[in-house]
């Protein structure tokens, strides 16, 4: 349900309690938040790896442009695709990082797939 609130705040509602409703500028893209949740998750998955990553700063510096195209409006597939296979490059031969990478692939493939193929 979409209205507005008593001071004329747009709001959207899921068809639950008054309190349920939020303000439209507020709702993120859910696939934003997977988004910024695999990034995160892949950052701690980094940081806890005792073991020496060469190429450690280059997938830091990845996962800090990514956070960076999520700032604004929905980043395009293209815009995502380099982040990504930087990152696989940098982390994908070390088997701990699998999963987390694997889930920031499947975040990044809810904007239309890796490089909008």
């Amino acid at each position: 349900m979409t209205g507005t609130d008593r001071t004329g705040v747009p709001v959207v509602g899921a068809g639950g309690t008054a309190g349920d409703r939020r303000p439209v500028e507020e709702q993120e893209d859910p696939r934003i938040a997977e988004l910024r949740e695999a990034v995160t998750v892949l950052r701690r998955a980094l940081a806890a790896l005792p073991a020496h990553l060469p190429d450690r700063d280059l997938a830091e510096e990845e996962l800090a442009a990514l956070t960076g195209l999520l700032s604004g409006p929905a980043p395009s597939p293209a815009a995502l695709s380099g982040p990504l296979l930087r990152l696989a490059a940098t982390t994908g031969s070390v088997s701990a990082l699998a999963p987390a990478l694997a889930r920031l692939r499947a975040a990044v493939e809810l904007f239309g797939g890796a490089g909008g193929r």
